[in-house]
Formats: structure tokens, C-alpha cells, sequence
């Protein structure tokens, strides 16, 4: 299994898990009613077919994840002791046989080995039998047409500020940018129990790299939430998202596909938005419709007295501080990309096309580079979770005035002489250098 992977299956792990590490406060019929809930939910679970977890697997990832002090590798899976040995199906004819059962309905187990053997589906070396695809099929709950069933669906509210943020992107109004019209995209985060606007701004884009900017900005105004509910859009469906999501601590929950009510809070603010914040503003620019809707926020939403609470958002939101969780002090290092690359033997890493130069003890080694996409010079670098510091853009021109004597210690050309202690460059003298 890849790191890739294995991060992956931590991350969902995390999120089975995070009612119990998290610190919320719960009895032990909470716990235990939680617990047997939890068991009895079908689940996705990646890189498997398996839809259920048992109670003692769920118990044993709790006892991991503590005892390790919330480090999240500590989910990671296992590498299994079977490797190399074949087995019955492979996740990739599992996946194949879903799609294939997704787009012939109706067809029996023989005629769908039949179809996946003509179609060349199956994984090399692997034999399809009707016991194994049967059993498989049901365990997938494909063998029956689904029967609809009515949804309960309940009002809930979350106990304490930050214990569940809610968040949604809204289409906004056209703005003048770059000298022409631009569309805008409301990215917003409520906080469940207060109603209370954690972080609200206007983008010209709902990609991922936006929706990171107003996370960090939520967090580093108002704190670590418990649980973040989000859409299944492309942004909230991003690894890295749910990577950070993990590495805080924070249980990142979507909502179900097609099912909108279950964020009625921020579908509610957005209404809000529409009917009293955008007719009054009479602005052209990115700028000012943002600095607009934080004065709207700060003087008139938060103010007014919120008609399900009975009290205003700013209020509710600062009557219990004491439960709130402070941001790191090294917020910004979390929502770094991670990148893994191998340093070649001249020393060098290309990362989004740019040349980076690694320590000369890391030649070989398979690394992590973090860093973050707007500040391309800087750059850390990861070696089994210990950091070599940043690194360098290579520069071609020093590096061709370096040669190595017998000892393999850098000198200069054209009588120039060079300096180095730790890797790095001190001083060089010589010629018009000096």
C-alpha cells in the first residue's frame, strides 16, 4: 500500500473514531450507544470490500490513537504478513464488478461472471466463482432492488460553540476583476450552536486552493471546531482537505449526496444573505463587496437576536469560551502540501517545475517536500519525520564553478576558493567576486 493510500485509510479512520478522542464530553451509555451505532452502520471503507466494523476494531484504533498522543500515522494500516499470496477477488475486480452490476441491473451472477470474463474485467489470475460473487454482492447490498423506505430526519443543534461548523459555498454577484466581469462564490462557515459567522468572504473561484484560505482564516479567528460538515463538492471531497482535517484533530463529515437539508443553518444564512445584505450593497469591486459583508456581519447579523436561540449570535458563541480550543501556533504549516519525490544522485528535486537542491546525505531516499503553492522559494523537506530544514532552487551557475578533489570537498575553478560548513555556502573569493 502506498503512503498515499495508507493516509487515506487514517483519515477515515479518524473520522470513525473522532466522537471518542476528540474531547467531547459523553457518559458512558453515550459512549456505548455511540459505539453499537457505529457498528451497525454500513460504512465505506477504502481499499475494501468489507462494509461493517466491529466494535473491538474501533476500540483498538481508539487505543492506538491515544496512546500515540493524536499522531495520526499511528492509523495507518498495517503492511499485511500475506504479501504476494493470492486471494479470492482483488480491489480492482471488486470495483469492476460493482460498476458492471451498476449498468446491467438485472443480470444473474452466472451471466455477470460470464460478462466479466468476455469483457476481460477481472484482475489477472483471478477465477470468478458463483459462491464468491454472491456472497460478495450481498455483502455490497446489490443482489435486492433497494427498497425506499421513509428518512427521519430531526432537528439537532450542537451542545457547545465549535463543536460542529457547518459550511457552504453560495454563487454570488458579478464584479468588476482584471477589467471585466467575474463571477463570485460565497465560501462560509456557521458555527452550529451559536449561529454565530465564523469566516464569510467572496471568491472568484470555488476551488480548493479558496476554501483552504477561508478554513485557515476560520481557525485562526475562532478556533479548532470538533466537526466540520461540508458538501460533496470537489473541494470537500479533497484529500488534502480531510488530511488537515485529521492532522487538527477535526472530524470532517459530508453530507449525504442530494440531501440538502441536513446543512439547514448555512442554507438559511445564505437566504439571509440574499434577501438583506446583496440588495443593499451598491459596490463594483471584489474588494469592497468583502469589506461590505464583514461590516454586515460584524454590526447587524451578529447583533441581532437570532429567532431559534433567542439570543445573538455573538453572545451565544462568547457565553461558554471556555470550552473552545485555540489554533496551533503553527496554523499555517498544516495547510501545506505534501509532495513525495526521491532526490536523484546530482542532488536535485523538481517540484512543479521548478529545480530544488536536497542535502547530499538524502541522495536516494524517498522524501516529503511541504510547502505551499504561493510561496514556491520555501520549501521544507522530510526525511522519516525528520526535517532537514528548507531548501534551495538550485543554482546552475555556482554549481558549475564547484569541483570535488579526491576527499569529495567542494573547490572553485579559475583559483576562486569557496567556503562551506553544514552544506551551506559561506563565502567565495577570487577574480571580480571578491
Amino acid at each position: 500500500m502506498t503512503e498515499d493510500e495508507k493516509i487515506q485509510v487514517a483519515v477515515f479512520r479518524f473520522g470513525v473514531i473522532s466522537d471518542f478522542v476528540t474531547g467531547a464530553q459523553m457518559s458512558r451509555r453515550e459512549k456505548r450507544l455511540f459505539l453499537h451505532d457505529k457498528c451497525a452502520r454500513k460504512w465505506q471503507i477504502p481499499f475494501s470490500g468489507k462494509t461493517r466494523i466491529s466494535m473491538g476494531t474501533i476500540l483498538r484504533w481508539c487505543r492506538f490513537y491515544t496512546d500515540s498522543r493524536g499522531d495520526l500515522k499511528s492509523l495507518y494500516p498495517k503492511d499485511r504478513s500475506d504479501q504476494g499470496k493470492a486471494r479470492a477477488m482483488d480491489e480492482e475486480t471488486c470495483l469492476a464488478l460493482i460498476r458492471l452490476r451498476a449498468d446491467m441491473p438485472v443480470l444473474t451472477v452466472p451471466q455477470l461472471i460470464e460478462q466479466m470474463n468476455r469483457q476481460k474485467r477481472a484482475a489477472p489470475g483471478i477465477v470468478l466463482n458463483n459462491s464468491t460473487v454472491y456472497r460478495f454482492l450481498h455483502e455490497q447490498n446489490l443482489m435486492n432492488p433497494q427498497i425506499q423506505n421513509p428518512v427521519d430526519r430531526r432537528k439537532f443543534e450542537a451542545e457547545l460553540p465549535n463543536d460542529l461548523w457547518q459550511s457552504d459555498v453560495m454563487h454570488g454577484p458579478k464584479v468588476d476583476a482584471d477589467s471585466k466581469l467575474r463571477k463570485t462564490y460565497l465560501i462560509a462557515i456557521i458555527d452550529d450552536h451559536s449561529r454565530l459567522i465564523v469566516y464569510a468572504h467572496f471568491y472568484l473561484t470555488e476551488n480548493l486552493a479558496a476554501y483552504l484560505d477561508a478554513f485557515e482564516n476560520a481557525i485562526a479567528t475562532r478556533g479548532l471546531p470538533r466537526k466540520l460538515y461540508v458538501d460533496n463538492g470537489a473541494a470537500f471531497r479533497s484529500h488534502h482537505l480531510e488530511y488537515i482535517s485529521a492532522s487538527l484533530a477535526i472530524s470532517l463529515i459530508h453530507a449525504k449526496p442530494y440531501t440538502p437539508q441536513g446543512k439547514g443553518k448555512i442554507e438559511r444564512w445564505f437566504k439571509t444573505v440574499r434577501s438583506s445584505f446583496l440588495p443593499l450593497f451598491k459596490g463594483t469591486g471584489l474588494v469592497e463587496l468583502n469589506d461590505s459583508l464583514t461590516r454586515w456581519i460584524t454590526e447587524s447579523y451578529h447583533k441581532r437576536i437570532h429567532s431559534a436561540t433567542g439570543q445573538t449570535p455573538f453572545e451565544r458563541f462568547t457565553g461558554k469560551m471556555h470550552c473552545l480550543r485555540s489554533a496551533p501556533v503553527n496554523l499555517k504549516d498544516y495547510f501545506r502540501k505534501v509532495a513525495r519525490r526521491t532526490v536523484s544522485q546530482d542532488r536535485s528535486i523538481t517540484l512543479d517545475g521548478r529545480l530544488y537542491e536536497a542535502p547530499v546525505a538524502l541522495i536516494g531516499k524517498r522524501v516529503e517536500l511541504l510547502y505551499h503553492g504561493s510561496e514556491p522559494e520555501k520549501v521544507e523537506i522530510k526525511y522519516q519525520d525528520k526535517s532537514f530544514g528548507m531548501i534551495r532552487t538550485v543554482d546552475l551557475n555556482v554549481n558549475y564553478r564547484v569541483k570535488r578533489d579526491k576527499n569529495n570537498n567542494p573547490q572553485i575553478q579559475n583559483n576562486d576558493f569557496i567556503k562551506y560548513q553544514g552544506g551551506k555556502l559561506l563565502s567565495q573569493k577570487g577574480g571580480d567576486h571578491e
